[in-house]
């Protein structure tokens, strides 16, 4: 059983996206000094990793990146952790992931910063499918893409290609 899948960002165009995306982050954020990318595990990290890269390139801004740790298949019933235990105090956290389906990982993915000082939180993903079923927007979005509910969307920023395929 071969499944279809066709290509909706091909390599160049992720860099593109993320390019953008970091000088969008510099515009709303020009006023800080650090930013803190907290991205979820698996592409979310890389995705976090590939922004804070291209906005130290960019930018003055200084840029650190946590991971958020948690079972994206069963995110109600696992712990979700940072991978560092860090000073949120006053922060400006960009949650970070590369796909926002239902909003659902992105609401559990915020528990560790909700009993946190921080000043400010926002929210980046690569592909937006606007799915909601949670109230989670994202400030800053690769690509809005309209999908039904039974095509999925594969992220892969671990290979030297980069690709974002709808299957």
């Amino acid at each position: 059983m071969s499944e279809h899948m066709t290509l909706v960002l091909a390599h160049k165009q992720i860099q593109q996206k993320i390019i953008r995306m970091a000088y969008e982050i510099y515009e709303r954020n020009s006023s800080e000094e650090h930013l803190l990318f907290a991205g979820i595990k698996g592409m979310g990290s890389l995705l976090a990793s590939a922004l804070a890269k291209t906005l130290e390139e960019i930018s003055p801004l200084k840029a650190k990146v946590i991971e958020i740790i948690l079972d994206k298949q069963e995110v109600n019933r696992g712990e979700v952790k940072l991978s560092e235990n860090i000073d949120l105090k006053n922060k400006c956290v960009i949650v970070v992931d590369d796909v926002l389906n239902t909003g659902k990982t992105l609401m559990y993915a915020l528990k560790p910063f909700l009993d946190a000082p921080i000043k400010k939180m926002e929210v980046a993903v690569l592909v937006n499918r606007s799915h909601k079923l949670f109230p989670v927007t994202p400030d800053y979005t690769g690509l809005e893409l309209a999908t039904t509910l039974s095509e999925h969307i594969t992220v892969d920023l671990t290979k030297e290609k980069q690709t974002v395929h709808l299957h």
